[in-house]
């Protein structure tokens, strides 16, 4: 990332009112004199998110999200650090020039933009031609009309090796950065070949309109059936969906989500817009994020085979346990959305519209899971269906879908809706006191720094660390004290690794002149996830916190615990370190 001025970044900041900004995208209501709200980086009904005036910052105390307006607009957009820059100095018409030297990552990622734009451009014109003759038969077979090839830019990568390499290079583009975008790879004769050949071609656009990568499908019997491009410096896999740019355009609050390329394209062609798909690997957690920020209800419309069902499971508990409402839609008499469409004509868009309206709940596809599993006419699988019903319903955290649904099980049953309550009832207070323990146990991981996984060394360290990010809070809020404090303190001192990065990136910005703020640090190569934990601490402080007093004993803390670390095993030291140990110890 590039280091812009102290002035320019304080301007931008100071024009680009942060309240202003955030506002844009989440309704803030006023606590004091800071502003909370729904955070718009993850599901949650109570909000946690809030946005401090006074220093130009936000912080979400449910994902830990965290940093000021440049880093708000980089997660909310999906920007990089320049773009982000640019966006805000455009909003305030503020001169901003990027230098190539300066922004070379930055040029990078535009070179391979502007690459896959060609690349996308190349395989349509080959799936148009008489190359692609083959792959254009094979999707009017499949039923998919000429407008939706257009509109999704579908393309034919050749059969030939060279073809995309040999078109980029003549239109100017290196062979390194055609390798750097994942659209060939050097052959063991050190000839560079074509990544896709002779496959049906997806572009996978973001929701800026950016071709960040793409999908290839075999025609054939060839395996992998779906390759997709591997990560590069416009591309996360695991953080992207097919067809979201389109999706979000359509005004629903709910997204239907599919298993595959073809299923999306068929779906849109029917009206349903809605609808995206992974990326050919199982649901991820950074594509659960992207889901949620998008939409209120995910409809899963897998496969109905068998491992489409096992991807239903896992897909439903990871959407559900990020507090979306989830429903899923099972397809009779076909494998996917793409074949039911096809096998029901003119009527496919009515019936698929008829199977989303009928689509069951998450509740209710889990009970209706079990009782196939059991003949109800025996009391035995009476019992057996009653009892694991009751443990789903028991995780209802509404009274009354509790209450409707115990009414349906018992009828089904032939039992007493009451004695149903009765099994709820128990199940829940072995929830209530399963949950407890899992609280305490929760707040004991806080508190003891288990599984922290930005200071893994706060662990076993939390006096260290607590001085640590106490120091570090009072330097950043008192920047007059910096040279004092690290004329005390050495970077050795420091225990815990992650708040030496931090110190140590302080005292650098120090001696270069720099203020201390979230986009100076942000340079030194810290994550979204660091800086979200850097802005705790900044918004953490408070006066009492910043007595000499107390900046003397966080420094004197650091410094005996780091002594603690060095001498824990006084057994494996010299002769002459446990004579300097003993002379520390007798100077205090």
């Amino acid at each position: 990332m590039m280091m812009l001025s102290d002035e320019f970044i304080s301007e931008l900041k100071s024009r680009n009112d942060i309240e202003e900004i955030v506002g844009e995208y989440v309704n803030l209501q006023r606590k004091g004199k800071n502003l909370m709200g729904i955070c718009p980086f993850h599901s949650e009904r109570t909000p946690s998110f809030c946005v401090y005036p006074s220093n130009g910052s936000f912080y979400c105390f449910g994902c830990g999200a965290g940093g000021d307006v440049i880093t708000f607009l980089r997660l909310i957009e999906h920007y990089d650090y320049l773009e982000a820059v640019k966006n805000l100095a455009e909003r305030v018409g503020m001169d901003f020039q990027i230098s190539e030297e300066d922004n070379a990552v930055h040029n990078k990622k535009l070179l391979i933009y502007e690459i896959n734009r060609e690349a996308a451009k190349f395989y349509h014109s080959q799936l148009l031609s008489e190359t692609g003759k083959e792959a254009t038969e094979y999707l009017h077979s499949r039923g998919i009309s000429k407008s939706s090839v257009k509109h999704f830019g579908l393309g034919y990568s050749p059969k030939n090796g060279y073809a995309l390499v040999d078109y980029l290079n003549k239109k100017g583009y290196n062979k390194k950065d055609i390798i750097l975008s994942d659209l060939a790879f050097k052959s063991r004769n050190g000839r560079e070949i074509d990544r896709f050949r002779n496959r049906l071609m997806f572009p996978i656009i973001d929701v800026r309109g950016n071709v960040i990568a793409f999908g290839a499908r075999t025609m054939g019997n060839d395996t992998p059936k779906y390759i997709n491009t591997s990560d590069t410096l416009v591309f996360k896999k695991s953080s992207n969906l097919f067809a979201l740019n389109f999706a979000k355009k359509s005004g629903k609050n709910n997204l239907i989500l599919t298993e595959g390329y073809m299923d999306v394209i068929s779906l849109h062609q029917s009206g349903f817009t809605n609808t995206v798909a992974g990326l050919g690997t199982a649901l991820t957690s950074g594509q659960v994020k992207l889901l949620s920020r998008n939409a209120d209800e995910i409809i899963i419309c897998y496969d109905s085979d068998e491992p489409g069902k096992k991807a239903a499971d896992r897909a439903m508990k990871m959407i559900r346990g990020d507090g979306l409402n989830v429903k899923i839609l099972t397809i009779p008499k076909a494998k996917d959305p793409d074949e039911f469409l096809r096998a029901n004509g003119k009527d496919g868009a009515f019936k698929f519209r008829s199977l989303i309206e009928n689509s069951k709940n998450d509740t209710e596809y889990r009970l209706a899971q079990i009782k196939s599993n059991y003949d109800l006419n025996f009391a035995e699988d009476k019992v057996k269906y009653l009892t694991q019903a009751s443990e789903i319903l028991s995780e209802c955290r509404n009274p009354i879908e509790r209450e409707v649904y115990a009414l349906k099980i018992s009828s089904e049953a032939g039992v007493n809706k009451s004695s149903v309550m009765i099994l709820i009832e128990k199940n829940l207070k072995k929830k209530n006191k399963s949950n407890r323990k899992k609280e305490f146990k929760s707040i004991e991981k806080m508190t003891s720094a288990i599984n922290d996984k930005i200071n893994p060394d706060k662990h076993g360290n939390l006096r260290a660390a607590t001085a640590e990010e106490a120091l570090i809070s009072y330097i950043i809020n008192n920047p007059d004290m910096a040279n004092t404090i690290f004329s005390r303190l050495l970077p050795e001192d420091v225990v815990t690794g992650f708040n030496r990065r931090i110190l140590e990136t302080l005292r650098d910005l120090n001696e270069k002149g720099k203020i201390f703020d979230v986009a100076n640090i942000s340079a030194y190569g810290f994550s979204f996830e660091e800086i979200g934990r850097i802005t705790r601490m900044i918004c953490s402080y408070n006066s009492c916190m910043g007595t000499p007093s107390a900046v003397n004993e966080y420094i004197e803390t650091i410094k005996e615990e780091r002594n603690k670390n060095k001498f824990k095993n006084i057994s494996d030291l010299s002769e002459n370190e446990v004579s300097e140990y003993i002379k520390k110890l007798k100077n205090k």
